[in-house]
């Protein structure tokens, strides 16, 4: 395919209620969207970036600006480029790997558009729908907390995860067991807040039977997680410390880990992120699938992600109605527990445009 422009749209869509992690809260979620368009098709993906950079050095605003500045003229530059062609032709830019993600999310939906083949289908799916995991915010009260606990039991989603910082841990897990008993699949998610000195809080929710502990510690502390997990008995998932399929393979080997979070922004795309499954796979290492606030774009991507094999933990894949009063696109909506997985060409769903207008608050082409 030969790019012949990209369309850089910055939206902003509240929140049903602020989310609050031990790095911040959020009341809305502000995103750039990516459309492009090639000499035979278009396509969408989606910047995982936030606002801020909390979560990662990438920002939303900053995304657009590399990709504005050196990646839409470095594929340009190629006489025809797939989305196979993308981290290749952009591995001269150090870094900015959310940014290259959605590019190559919607090379690669327009790609797959022309040929009418789904995300799901050329990623390796085998099942077509994903068991539906919900992550809760930081909450003022524990009794606030076990009335939201509750009311997403109600509504059928198979694993609950709590974010937990210093503070804030204990109490919350105790206080969910006790309410929902043991047979609730449930989680916590300490977005690095914790050091290797706070290896005896976390060992304390040993007795609670946690699916696991993800990303206690800094992004950078292979070892200090190495450390840790020979001192909880819960497994320790890594997040923010995944950032390649190199990274994985060797957190693996030193014992950082035993089961892995996959985010395809965080990792430089979808295709880096089949790579990682793939590689976690063949070292019986579990996988989920990570969530960073998508709209029905990165929803359905990561949906038809999740249902790759390896993919035997419920991910972050809540129905679009967790996060949005209204989403984008058609919206994603539980089924037994389940999401399913799309089967159209592509990400199987584009932007309503009555909708995409209403939440966009910038918008440029960048003609090639």
């Amino acid at each position: 395919m030969k790019l012949t422009g990209v369309e850089l749209r910055h939206v902003t869509l509240p929140l049903i209620s602020p989310f609050r992690t031990s790095f911040g809260t959020a009341t809305t979620r502000d995103a750039v969207l990516i459309r492009v368009e090639t000499t035979e098709q278009q396509g969408w993906g989606e910047c995982v970036a936030m606002a801020e950079p909390r979560y990662s050095s990438e920002y939303a605003s900053s995304c657009a600006e590399v990709i504005r500045r050196f990646f839409v003229p470095a594929l340009a530059a190629a006489k025809s480029v797939r989305a196979d062609d993308v981290a290749g032709i952009l591995a001269v830019f150090r870094g900015h790997r959310m940014a290259k993600a959605g590019l190559e999310m919607a090379l690669l939906d327009a790609e797959l558009r022309e040929h009418g083949q789904s995300f799901a289908e050329a990623l390796g799916a085998t099942r077509d729908r994903v068991p539906s995991g919900v992550s809760v915010g930081i909450m003022d009260s524990t009794q606030a907390l076990l009335d939201t606990v509750g009311d997403y039991l109600e509504q059928g989603y198979r694993r609950i995860k709590l974010k937990i910082e210093p503070g804030w841990d204990l109490a919350p897990v105790r206080a969910v067991r006790e309410r929902f008993g043991s047979e609730v699949v449930l989680q916590v998610d300490a977005n690095a807040a914790y050091q290797i000195s706070d290896a005896p809080a976390l060992a304390a929710l040993d007795p609670y039977e946690l699916a696991l502990i993800e990303q206690p510690l800094g992004e950078e502390d292979i070892l200090g997680h190495a450390d840790l997990a020979q001192l909880v008995q819960t497994p320790i998932c890594l997040d923010e410390s995944i950032t390649s399929v190199q990274a994985a393979v060797d957190a693996i080997r030193l014992g950082a880990c035993q089961i892995v979070n996959i985010k395809p922004g965080r990792v430089g795309g979808y295709l880096e992120a089949r790579r990682i499954h793939d590689a976690c796979l063949s070292r019986g290492v579990p996988v989920w699938c990570g969530g960073m606030l998508e709209t029905g774009l990165g929803r359905a991507a990561n949906v038809a992600l999740a249902a790759l094999p390896g993919f035997t933990l419920p991910g972050d894949l809540s129905a679009s109605d967790r996060y949005y009063r209204t989403d984008i696109t058609v919206p994603f909506r539980l089924d037994d527990g389940n999401l399913p997985v799309p089967g159209g060409p592509g990400l199987g769903v584009t932007p309503i445009p009555e909708l995409l207008e209403e939440v966009t608050t910038a918008s440029e082409w960048i003609p090639v």
